[in-house]
C-alpha cells in the first residue's frame, strides 16, 4: 500500500528563514524521482533549486508562485509505492543545490526549548514521533518558523526578549553567523513600539494610488541591511582625487604578455588588501554586545555587482592571500554566477571589507553606506581624463576619484585617511606597492 510522505522546505542556513515560491517544477500527479529539482525558491541571498527526497507521485503541492513559505512548511507531499515506510534517513541528504550534501531532511530537526518547555519529555517525545510518523494525507501547514534553532548564546537576550513577548525566530541576527544580539532584540522592540504608537487616522487614511512593490527577496534584504547600517553605524566619508595614468598603463604593460588578462578590479582589490595590511583597524567589525571591536586576521573582500534582480555583493574569500591573475578569475566567476542568479549563501556571506567601482556607472564620486557590520568600504570612481598638473606642467591625465566611508567607532580620520592616502598613493605610482610587498 504507498505512503504519503511529507517533504518541507528545508533548514536553508545563513539565518535564511524563509523563502519566495519562484517556480514550480512538478505538478500535481507527476512522477519524481530521488534528489529531482521539484520546485525554485528566492531567498534573501540567492534563487536555488530544490530537490525532494523521495521517489513517488506528487499527491499535493502547498504554496502558490509567488508566495513565502517559512523554514520547515511543508512543500509538497509524495506517494510512495508498496514498500516499507521510508525512514528519513534514506533520503539523499542532498538538500539544496549550492548548500552542499550529506544534511538529513528538514524535518528531522528539532525546536529548541525553554528550560520549562524541555521539563517536558513526554511532549517532546510525541511530538518527535508526530514529526517522523507517515501522514495518510497532507498535512496543514505549521505555524510561520515552527522549526529550527534560534541562534542566541546569551541568557540577557533570551529573557530580553520573553519578558517583551518578542519571538526570536522571527528576527536575523546581525553577529556573526547571524547570531541574534541585544541590539537586534531592541531594535525590533523599537520597531514595534513604534508601530503601536501611530495614530489610528494614518493607519484607516485613504492610500495613494501608484504601483506597490513588496520590499522581499533581494530587494527586502538589501533595504533591510543598508538600513541597518545607517541606523547603527556613525560613519563618516573622505575622498581623494587620484592620477590613474601610471596604474593604466601598468595594467596594459601586464595585459600586452602571453596569458590570463588582469582586471582593473583585480589590481584595485589588490591595493585595498596591502593597505589593510599596513591599517588592519578598518578590517574588523564592532561587537555590540560585548562593547569591543573585532580584529580580523584574514580578508574576504565583498564587491558590489549590479544585476537585473537587483544590488548584490558577492565575496572573495582570503582574498588577501590571491594574486592580480587569481583575484581576476574569481571576480569573473562572482559575477558570472551573479547575473545568472546561481550564488549560494556562502558566496554572499562573511565579507570583512568591500570594494564598490561605481566608477562602471559614469559617476565620479559617492558617499558609500556601509556593508554592515563591517567597518568601512572604498568606492571608485570612473577613470576619465582631466586637467593635471603633473611633474610641474598642466597636463591631461587619467584621473579617478577614491572615497571611503569608515566606521568612526573603530578608528579616528588619521587611520582612515592615511589607508586613503596609501591607496591613492599606489593608484598613482603601483611601484609604491611593490615596494611594500
Amino acid at each position: 500500500m504507498a505512503q504519503v510522505l511529507e517533504f518541507r522546505l528545508p533548514d536553508l542556513g545563513e539565518g535564511l528563514t524563509e523563502a519566495v515560491i519562484v517556480t514550480w517544477l512538478v505538478q500535481v500527479g507527476e512522477v519524481v524521482a530521488i534528489d529531482q529539482p521539484v520546485v525554485e525558491v528566492e531567498t534573501a541571498k540567492a534563487m536555488v533549486e530544490v530537490p525532494c527526497p523521495y521517489g513517488g507521485v506528487v499527491t499535493a503541492r502547498f504554496g502558490e508562485e509567488g508566495s513565502e513559505l517559512p523554514v520547515g512548511a511543508p512543500l509538497l507531499t509524495v506517494a510512495v509505492g508498496e514498500a516499507t515506510p521510508v525512514p528519513e534517513a534514506e533520503g539523499s541528504g542532498n538538500v539544496l543545490v549550492g548548500y552542499g550534501t550529506g544534511a538529513p531532511p528538514a524535518r528531522r530537526r528539532r525546536v529548541r526549548t525553554t528550560a520549562p518547555e524541555r521539563a517536558n519529555g513526554t511532549a517532546d517525545r510525541n511530538t518527535a514521533a508526530a514529526e517522523t510518523a507517515p501522514r495518510a494525507q497532507p498535512p496543514t501547514p505549521p505555524p510561520a518558523l515552527a522549526e529550527g534553532p534560534v541562534p542566541v548564546i546569551s541568557p540577557l537576550v533570551r529573557r530580553l526578549a520573553r519578558d517583551n513577548d518578542l519571538d526570536l525566530r522571527a528576527l536575523s541576527g546581525s553577529g556573526p553567523d547571524g547570531l541574534i544580539l541585544r541590539a537586534d532584540v531592541e531594535d525590533a522592540l523599537r520597531v514595534g513600539a513604534a508601530r503601536a504608537a501611530a495614530p489610528t487616522a494614518i493607519a484607516t487614511a485613504p492610500k495613494p494610488a501608484g504601483t506597490r512593490t513588496p520590499l522581499k527577496g533581494i530587494r527586502g534584504a538589501v533595504a533591510d541591511k543598508l538600513s541597518r547600517s545607517r541606523r547603527e553605524i556613525p560613519d563618516a566619508t573622505c575622498w581623494v582625487d587620484a592620477d590613474a595614468t601610471e596604474l593604466m598603463r601598468a595594467r596594459t604593460a601586464m595585459n600586452a604578455a602571453a596569458g590570463p588578462k588582469i582586471s582593473l578590479l583585480a589590481l584595485l582589490a589588490r591595493i585595498c588588501t596591502a593597505a589593510l595590511a599596513r591599517y588592519p583597524e578598518l578590517n574588523s567589525y564592532v561587537d555590540v554586545e560585548a562593547r569591543e571591536i573585532v580584529r580580523l586576521d584574514h580578508v574576504h573582500l565583498g564587491f558590489a555587482a549590479q544585476t537585473d534582480r537587483g544590488l548584490v555583493v558577492p565575496v572573495v574569500r582570503d582574498a588577501h592571500g590571491r594574486d592580480a591573475e587569481s583575484l581576476t578569475a574569481e571576480f569573473a566567476r562572482l559575477t558570472d554566477a551573479a547575473h545568472a542568479g546561481t550564488l549560494t549563501p556562502t558566496d554572499l556571506t562573511g565579507g570583512t571589507f568591500t570594494l564598490n567601482n561605481y566608477g562602471v556607472f559614469g559617476v565620479d564620486g559617492s558617499t558609500p553606506i556601509i556593508n554592515h557590520p563591517e567597518a568601512a568600504m572604498l568606492g571608485v570612481g570612473r577613470i576619465v581624463p582631466k586637467p593635471w598638473v603633473h611633474e610641474g606642467e598642466l597636463a591631461v591625465r587619467q584621473v579617478v576619484q577614491l572615497s571611503l566611508t569608515f566606521d568612526h567607532r573603530v578608528c579616528d580620520g588619521g587611520t582612515a585617511g592615511g589607508f586613503l592616502r596609501y591607496v591613492a598613493d599606489c593608484v598613482e605610482s603601483p611601484t609604491v606597492l611593490l615596494r611594500t610587498l
